[in-house]
């Protein structure tokens, strides 16, 4: 007996699958037949996608408030990069002593 291997589906595939199911257009074995999957793991995706669909949401804010976050430590950086150089290149233009 020889064993097949595996289909690996992309997440798009299975969210586009899932989606289908939560519609319930069409019964989980017309979609079986449709997408070429098993209607087991349409039923799962399904759930997977009804009970983590929360999280879709909460880490899109994380990620968000994550890049803004960057983009000031940036800024800061920046910021203190030309402080430091300013306030060095005033010192020399005020004093007018060579020993600085």
């Amino acid at each position: 007996m020889r064993k097949g291997t595996r289909k690996n589906h992309r997440p798009a595939f299975k969210a586009k699958v899932a989606l289908e199911a939560i519609k319930e257009q069409q019964t989980l074995s017309e979609l079986g037949d449709r997408f070429q999957v098993h209607r087991n793991q349409i039923a799962q995706w399904k759930k997977q996608l009804l009970d983590r669909a929360d999280e879709i949401f909460a880490k899109q804010t994380a990620s968000d408030n994550d890049s803004i976050v960057r983009e000031l430590h940036a800024k800061i950086g920046r910021l203190t990069m030309e402080n430091d150089f300013l306030s060095g290149s005033l010192g020399y233009i005020g004093d007018r002593n060579p020993k600085r």
